[in-house]
């Protein structure tokens, strides 16, 4: 299982999506995903696409201007 970060940083929506997205891509089943990004929109967005795509969300956390949501890569 890998861990692996992801700088979403002041990208806009649906870029930390569309990132996310590609990087999952790269992952296998039970790795981990953390995504950092500034966008609120994100906070909806990466958990409703992880929904429909068979993905935990595992933690999704704010943090002054940061928001950094943990994904586990499912099927």
């Amino acid at each position: 299982m890998k861990q692996i970060e992801l700088d979403a940083r002041r990208l806009l929506c649906p870029l930390p999506v569309i990132k996310t997205q590609n990087k999952v891509a790269e992952l296998t089943l039970g790795d981990i995903l953390k995504v950092v990004c500034t966008d609120p929109g994100a906070l909806s967005d990466i958990p409703a696409w992880a929904r429909i795509h068979g993905h935990e969300i595992v933690d999704s956390v704010e943090m002054e201007d940061e928001i950094i949501i943990t994904v586990r890569v499912g099927a």
